[in-house]
């Protein structure tokens, strides 16, 4: 028999294999990081722009050269600038309609084609000209959740509003967090006059109003997706990080490993960072699911009250707010209110499933 005992698991593997049995948290996680993914498809899935035509012999990729032409400048034989342009035979001003481009093709029979995106509509796109009535325009077969008050598809509103929600949350959790701990390991460090100034400081951050300084700032300059995220990270966003991270490393700073550490002349960085941090982290991964449905909850308070993303930025408060402006537009009310409940309830789903798995009643690090 072999005297070779088999390799324990990590704590790490532990909690992630508690992670992966709880289904519910777990197939969350899988569906919107999927959904995440595929949002970055969305000038090649939802757009009005084709993939591909064919004229003459000749092959375009224009919903590819777009996405490109803000970095490498090359000529625009899709005719996207706003001058008479000769486009596949048709002298234009503007923009194609590659939807009655492919119609006109299918007519011609000349053996040109257009392929487009499996839902042909844009965000931005004005349909006044194909709608058959004053927008907004109830959901049909061809526009799914019908048009908004200015003829612009709701669908494409919604699936382009999802990956700017996700990513405005994601990045502010990301860069609030890191003030958030890197404050609030300072203060539970060093303790002392440290601790007692920072406190102050923080008082005076927490009593700022936020709703009030973003009226002020937006009759001042335009709001932009960086501008908000950077308002809400420094207006308060990194203060309850802040009193979870010092509560661990007061908790944390008093064990042996710690004094250890600094008996062989570690510096206090590296204690702060390398030994103390990993063992404080649980509050900073449990609580980020959470940080994320405020941030997107936030944004979309933002955009309905008319402080958020400027227009025509796809906005599923924008939204919202068309369809309270009258009841009539059903429509408008219901879809940003379904994809925002299934969006932030996954996320909730994700975020219980990891608060369990990192519950230190499962699994300490002091067994």
């Amino acid at each position: 028999m072999s005297d070779i005992k088999p390799q324990s698991d990590s704590i790490l593997k532990k909690r992630l294999r508690k992670f992966k049995s709880m289904k519910r948290g777990y197939y969350s996680f899988i569906l919107i990081c999927t959904l995440y993914v595929l949002s970055f498809l969305n000038p090649i899935l939802v757009n009005n722009q084709a993939l591909i035509v064919s004229y003459e012999g000749n092959t375009f990729f224009p919903a590819v050269s777009s996405l490109f032409k803000p970095i490498f400048d090359t000529p625009n034989y899709e005719g996207k600038q706003f001058g008479q342009t000769e486009v596949f035979g048709k002298t234009l001003f503007g923009e194609p309609n590659y939807r009655e481009l492919q119609k006109q093709f299918e007519k011609e029979g000349k053996g040109n084609w257009v392929l487009m995106p499996i839902y042909p509509y844009s965000p931005v796109e004005n349909l006044l000209s194909e709608i058959s009535s004053e927008p907004p325009t109830a959901p049909d077969s061809k526009h799914i959740f019908g048009t908004d008050n200015r003829g612009r598809d709701v669908f494409a509103r919604l699936a382009y509003g999802f990956q700017i929600s996700i990513s405005f949350a994601i990045l502010v959790t990301i860069f609030a967090y890191s003030i958030g701990i890197s404050i609030g390991a300072t203060l539970g460090y060093f303790g002392g006059k440290v601790d007692i100034f920072g406190q102050r400081i923080i008082e005076v951050f927490s009593g700022i109003p936020f709703l009030f300084m973003m009226m002020i700032l937006v009759s001042f300059v335009k709001p932009s997706f960086l501008l908000l995220g950077a308002m809400l990270v420094f207006i308060g966003g990194w203060i309850g990080m802040t009193y979870f991270v010092r509560g661990e490393f007061y908790r944390e700073k008093a064990k042996d490993y710690v004094s250890a550490a600094i008996s062989i002349g570690t510096t206090d960085l590296n204690v702060m960072f390398k030994h103390i941090l990993p063992n404080a982290l649980t509050p900073v991964i449990t609580f980020a699911p959470f940080a994320i449905v405020g941030y997107i909850s936030s944004l979309v308070a933002l955009d309905f009250l008319g402080f958020g993303l400027a227009p025509p930025t796809p906005s599923w408060g924008e939204l919202i707010s068309q369809g309270t402006q009258d009841i009539r537009y059903w429509w408008l009310i219901v879809s940003p209110l379904i994809a925002m409940f299934f969006t932030l309830i996954t996320i909730i789903f994700i975020g219980e499933g990891i608060r369990e798995a990192f519950d230190p009643k499962v699994y300490s690090r002091l067994r």
